[in-house]
């Protein structure tokens, strides 16, 4: 006869980190469909939201979520990733944009100003696509999807805090601390706006300095440089109320999540469990940016 087994909760934590490292082993740790690098986040648990106490009630309160595997974009989206979609046939066709409304070409309002590196502007399809709304970052991902038969979309604003912070919960992403040489914010230089993204990277920025800003997984900006669009509905209690298994949001909402500080906040609002949102429709949010994410 056989007997019964009794499972324990240590015992199906064990079988979960078990499998999700199996699971981890069988995809790649990047892949690239020819639009960029992205990283493998592992399937698993991790704590979020506010564990130091120093941010807003709507970042708390802390709470495990357990999210699939997805790949993260190893950057912000440029103007010369974005150019690739701008002058493509796809972009004007309706299918690929929420409720069908394309939104004019003109309409990204810092696409011709050189003090911001438009992407009209010479030399400038290194630096992050600024204005961008929700809506448009939604096309691109669409759009991607139908180039590569692979499933791109904005990150889950659970997705992008784990990105983000990984699963110790540091403040930021490279660790607790931060200044300048880590992260494009608010006083970063004379004029205020979009780096290229990677450019704090230790690696490229001289012998004095070690630092580098990318995140546990390997994605760089995560903290400064744009904000970035995720694919949620913004409430602020939904942390009380939120799935404890791959959460997506809100039903319905009026703003959308935006996600990692910018060029023009200070360092409180870098944090990696700092939560903002803004209106998806609006095309004019200067400091507002967006990196897609990937299904295995």
């Amino acid at each position: 006869m056989k007997r019964a087994i009794l499972l324990v909760p240590a015992a199906l934590a064990l079988m979960a980190g078990a499998y999700a490292q199996r699971a981890a082993r069988a995809l790649p740790a990047r892949v690239n469909d020819g639009y960029g690098d992205f990283l493998l986040v592992p399937a698993g648990p991790f704590r979020m939201g506010d564990n130091f106490g120093d941010g807003e009630a709507r970042e708390r309160p802390v709470h495990t979520v357990d999210l699939d595997a997805f790949y993260i974009g190893k950057y912000e989206i440029t103007n010369g990733d974005w150019k690739k979609f701008r002058d493509d046939p796809g972009y004007d066709n309706p299918k690929l944009w929420p409720h069908g409304w394309v939104t004019p070409k003109n309409q990204v309002p810092y696409w011709t100003d050189a003090r911001n590196h438009g992407g009209a502007t010479p030399n400038s399809d290194a630096y992050p696509l600024l204005g961008v709304n929700w809506d448009s970052a939604t096309a691109y991902c669409n759009w991607l999807s139908a180039k590569t038969g692979k499933k791109y979309r904005l990150p889950t604003e659970a997705e992008w805090e784990k990105a983000a912070r990984g699963t110790d919960q540091r403040r930021y992403p490279w660790g607790n601390a931060i200044d300048h040489s880590y992260a494009n914010y608010v006083e970063s230089s004379a004029f205020d706006t979009g780096m290229p993204p990677g450019s704090y990277d230790g690696r490229k920025l001289g012998d004095l300095q070690t630092h580098s800003n990318a995140s546990p997984y390997g994605a760089f900006d995560m903290a400064g440089n744009v904000m970035e669009w995720c694919q949620d509905w913004y409430a602020r209690d939904y942390y009380s109320v939120s799935p404890g298994k791959n959460p997506k949001g809100p039903e319905t909402g009026a703003y959308r999540v935006v996600r990692g500080g910018s060029f023009y906040q200070e360092a409180l609002d870098l944090r990696s469990y700092a939560r903002s949102a803004a209106w998806p429709s609006f095309q004019g949010h200067r400091m507002i940016g967006f990196r897609a994410a990937r299904e295995p």
